[in-house]
Formats: structure tokens, sequence, C-alpha cells
């Protein structure tokens, strides 16, 4: 077992690579009495292209990773959710553009839990009834997520800047495609993309390191898995321009919302450079659109945003992009000021003393965060799959300059790759 210090950071990570090609990495806290674990695939909603190793190529319909998800809890015993609880766990479940992840958080009767967590992600029961009966299920929440506005506009968004690839798709899929799913899909998606050589798991709080590791391999070791294989994942290219400069949606909403945002070029994105650009791009909102920026300030004065405005900078295989804004009285005016805002900054420059501000200030956070063993697991898998390492944050963080922000964000803003979703009333 491989140990790694972070001495500025007081932490210590135990990793080991399994036989069966599983990684896993311990993070023990002492004096914690949480214990928080992920056990997460490299699999999520754009990968719906493939082939598997030694196999032919398939195209599987839109929402079978998070379908596939939904069905991971159900047993020939019963649902696990009610195995857990009554080991004292809290467990859950959730499904990215990149990545599935299964979870439980306890104080209690941790390897029991782990054990549990283990043992029925790696044993699927699918049915042709129960894949039937779980159909009804999705439709109800992808229509009821129709109807929520928060979800509308920013998947409207999405649709706006992405003519072709994946990440445009609800993460659920449509109705149309999660009917047309099948068990022998599930089934093939299950053995490409839930070998262990394709899973992290991840184990924070009040642990014992070694107890813990050697828990894992005794489970795993009980087990019988394929050889393991390269899985090919294929995208469309994506053009540059956006599908549409704006998008706009009708729903019954007391006020509008407004997101926009940009679309950038995607770059090669495994290691620590990666990392280091998306740090950079959300710095440079923190510094020009964060709480304490004169053009919040100016925007909540003028009632053009309320508490709930934000951005954030997302980046995965093949895409890259901003989200900006939130409830507005004047969706227009919003886009406007900020946009000649950004602009602005791009031509002028930012201060010297601002970014420095902004840089302690995102790095405090980050140390606050550590405190928190759900943030830290859920964190440390998402660096991992882009070949980065969380706890190497504060060090990309301390190499940034004002030269690396304005360069971002000279990038970045571009006016012929912005777009525009608004949700309004449905009679105005």
């Amino acid at each position: 077992m491989a140990v790694k210090q972070y001495a500025n950071l007081q932490e210590t990570l135990h990793y080991e690579k399994l036989d069966n090609g599983l990684d896993v990495f311990v993070l023990p806290k002492p004096g914690f009495t949480k214990t928080y674990a992920t056990f997460t695939t490299r699999y999520g909603s754009v990968d719906n292209h493939f082939r598997p190793p030694g196999g032919e190529i398939l195209r599987v319909p839109d929402g079978i990773a998070h379908f596939l998800e939904h069905k991971m809890f159900e047993e020939p015993e019963g649902d696990i959710f009610a195995t857990f609880a009554s080991q004292g766990a809290s467990a859950n479940a959730f499904t990215s553009f990149e990545r599935t992840v299964y979870l439980f958080s306890a104080t209690d009767h941790v390897q029991a839990n782990l054990g549990t967590l283990l043992d029925f992600v790696q044993n699927p029961y699918f049915t042709d009834a129960n894949v039937e009966k779980e159909k009804g299920i999705i439709v109800q929440e992808i229509n009821m997520y129709r109807d929520n506005p928060d979800w509308r506009v920013y998947y409207g968004l999405i649709e706006a800047l992405y003519n072709v690839h994946p990440v445009h798709i609800d993460i659920a899929g449509t109705e149309a495609s999660v009917r047309s799913i099948t068990k022998e899909m599930l089934y093939d998606c299950y053995r490409t993309f839930y070998h262990p050589s394709n899973m992290t798991l991840f184990v924070v709080g009040g642990v014992d390191a070694e107890a813990t590791m050697a828990f894992v391999k005794a489970n795993q070791a009980a087990k019988t898995f394929a050889k393991a294989g390269e899985i090919e994942r294929f995208f469309e290219t994506e053009p540059l321009t956006v599908r549409e400069k704006r998008n706009e949606i009708r729903l019954p909403v007391s006020l509008p919302k407004c997101l926009f945002g940009y679309k950038e070029a995607p770059k090669p994105r495994d290691g620590s450079e990666a990392v280091r650009r998306e740090l950079a791009a959300r710095l440079m909102f923190d510094i020009l659109l964060g709480s304490s920026s004169p053009l919040y300030q100016e925007l909540y004065e003028e009632n053009l945003i309320s508490d709930g405005f934000g951005h954030e900078f997302n980046a995965g295989p093949g895409y890259a992009f901003s989200a900006i804004g939130g409830d507005t009285k004047d969706p227009d005016a919003l886009v406007s000021k900020v946009t000649g805002a950004l602009e602005a900054a791009a031509s002028s420059g930012i201060p010297e003393a601002v970014f420095e501000r902004a840089r302690r200030k995102r790095i405090g956070s980050y140390l606050r965060m550590l405190n928190s063993p759900e943030a830290i697991a859920n964190e440390f898998t998402r660096y991992r799959m882009s070949g980065g390492d969380l706890f190497e944050l504060v060090g990309l963080y301390e190499s940034l300059t004002l030269a690396d922000i304005e360069a971002r964000l000279r990038e970045h803003v571009q006016a012929d790759r912005l777009a525009v979703c608004v949700v309004r009333s449905e009679t105005t």
C-alpha cells in the first residue's frame, strides 16, 4: 500500500491498485466520527457511443447511464436502501456527464456498509419486468424536471451552446429514449463500464487505513471478474459555433430566469494543466462576478439580480462552457451589463490587488472544504477523472499569475460563442 503525505495540509492518503484493477484510496481523518465512501465509475450521460473491450461499436439510448444507476439499487431480496438503513447508514447515488457515483455516510458499522456498497454495485440484477417498471418511474422524473424552471434554464443554455455533443442531452434522457432501453442494453453497459479497472473507491473519515484496505482487498479477492480491457469512446466533432444564440422557454414563473455563457474550444484535459485551466476560469469569474465585486453590487442595487445570482465553469471530454445568471426582472439588461463588463475587463485588465485577494479567498475556501468528508470524496474523484489531484490545488492556485487570469479571460470571452437561455412567464 502506497502512502502519500501532504505535509502542508496535514493529510495522509493511502492508495493501492488491486489485482482486478480497482483503485482504492483511504484518507483517515483522526477525530472524525463520520465516514463517507464513494464507489465511482468513469461512466456518465455523454458515454452513449462506445466500443466495449474486444467488442463491436455500440450506440445506446440517451439516459441509459442514469437508468442503470436507478436499477443498481434493486436486489432479488429487495431494496438496498433498507439494508443500509438497518446498518445505520445513509446511501445515495448520482449520475453526471462523466461519472456515476454510489455513496454512503455512516458513523458506525463502517465495514458492513462498505461491504454492502461493494457487493450491490458489483451484483447487477436486471429482469424484463423490473426494467419495464423502472421506465414509468424515470419518465415521471423527466416530466417533473420539465416543469422545473431552474433545470430547464440550465439545460436550455447547454442546448443552445452545443450542436451535436451529447452534453446537451438531459442526463435522464427523453421519454422515447427511456422507453427503448432493454435489459440486454443495461447488461452491455454494465459489463463495459462497471469493471473494477474503470472504477475508484474512496473512503474518508474516522477509519483505520490498513484495516479498511485489508477489508476491501478480501472482498474483491473473493469475486471473479473478466479480464480488463480498453474502452473506446466516440464523439462527433462539435463545431465552435453555438447552435442558437438565444433559447426562450415558457413556464409559469413569477420572475424570468436567465442563464448565459460562453462555449470554449475543448483542450486536452488530462493532467494538472487541465485542472489549472479550470481553476483559472473559476478564479476569473470570482474576481469579476463574485459577491464582493463592483459589478455584483451594481447589479444588485439596480435589482437586476437576487442572492441566487451565480456562475460556474464546466469542462469535460469534448466540451467546456460557462453558465452565468439567475432570477432577473430584465434578462436583456442583465446579459448586456455582464457581457459588457467582461469584455471591458478582457481589454483593460484586472487590478493586481483584486486578483491577490480573490486568490487568497479561493485557497481559504478550499482549506475549509477539507473539513467535510463529503466534499473531499466527491471532489477528489472528480479531479482524479481528469488526471488531477485534489490535494495539489493549493500549489496550482499559488502558481497562477495575474497574466494567466487575464489571458484566460481573453480566451474565454468570445462574443460569437455566447448563448442565452431565458425562462419567462407564459403570459408575457
